[in-house]
């Protein structure tokens, strides 16, 4: 990999939040809301791309961070009556919190044990989500109404129902967070953490504390996945169990390792790829699932790297 200059990396990145922008004027309402559940969904997976595909830590946990935030976004407007942009900040400070807390256990661990370790607690989240259903409303979930999903700033009214607003508010949050990601990955410390990734032993010996450098991961990685889920809460009103079980840990694996893992964008592509193959697929056949699983296959056979890695690794060795 090459290194591109500062201005070629962010003049790419800027040009697809301006696309992503521009689409928002020409596409149907279909594909309208789906891009916008797409862009929020892909803010999960570049949370889950900071720790497997940089720090080279395979999670399968990572649905309780989303969960965390789901939740504390949530039932903080449902229950409590708070405001959306308070709810959001409590669903980001649930997953922060969660994630430092998971993180100073998991990371005594290393390898398959962190994989297992991460998937557990996971597990415990998800049943004390069932176990609290007074509360959470346990295996059905819980809606929350359009008068709760209501923003104000200053004189200004924004309803998050509106499929505008909802498509504008899905672009803001990827937008920060893309660029937030492509600044740390691109950073003294995101260079730590590719040195982790390639060979911790020696990264201790050049004299980095490799466990605060790796808890530190874990935490943004766990808040920007949090960062998603209170996000999804508060754009699409619904909370469910379903988003804290394993399927959802292994979701953003799957979409990252399709768009390619420690690449920037890489996040998006393969969201975006599993999303239409599925939606595209379903429509002709009940079975789907064998067209989407070959392919599934095709792509890791021509790509193995992922779209955005491949393509780094044959074309354009600058991308970030």
């Amino acid at each position: 990999m090459t290194e591109a200059s500062p201005a070629k990396a962010y003049a790419l990145h800027l040009g697809v939040i301006a696309l992503l922008f521009a689409l928002s004027f020409v596409l149907p309402d279909y594909h309208h809301g789906l891009i916008a559940r797409i862009m929020v969904l892909a803010v999960f997976a570049m949370g889950y791309n900071l720790l497997f595909g940089y720090v080279g830590l395979l999670s399968l946990g990572h649905a309780m961070f989303f969960a965390a935030g789901l939740y504390g976004a949530g039932l903080s407007v449902y229950h409590l009556g708070w405001s959306v942009p308070v709810a959001f900040l409590a669903g980001i400070a649930c997953g922060a919190l969660l994630a430092l807390v998971i993180g100073v256990l998991a990371l005594r661990t290393s390898g398959v044990a962190f994989m297992i370790v991460t998937m557990m607690f996971a597990q415990v989240f998800l049943l004390l989500i069932l176990y609290f259903a007074v509360w959470t409303g346990g295996d059905q979930g819980l809606v929350v109404q359009q008068a709760a999903r209501v923003l104000t700033l200053g004189g200004t009214t924004l309803d998050l129902t509106n499929p505008t607003v909802r498509y504008m508010s899905a672009l803001a949050l990827f937008s920060i967070v893309l660029l937030a990601t492509l600044a740390v990955v691109r950073s003294r410390y995101g260079r730590v953490l590719v040195a982790v990734r390639e060979n911790e032993e020696r990264t201790k010996m050049l004299g980095y504390d490799t466990f605060s450098n790796k808890l530190a991961a874990v935490v943004v990685s766990g808040t920007i996945c949090a960062a998603s889920g209170a996000a999804y809460a508060l754009l699409f009103g619904y909370v469910g169990s379903s988003f804290a079980s394993v399927q959802y840990s292994i979701l953003p694996l799957l979409w990252v390792l399709l768009g390619g893992a420690a690449t920037a964008l890489g996040p998006l592509i393969g969201t975006l790829f599993m999303y239409y193959v599925t939606d595209i697929t379903s429509g002709f056949t009940s079975a789907y699932l064998l067209i989407v699983g070959v392919a599934l296959i095709l792509l890791v056979l021509f790509f193995p790297k992922g779209i955005m890695g491949s393509i780094r690794q044959r074309w354009l060795g600058w991308l970030p």
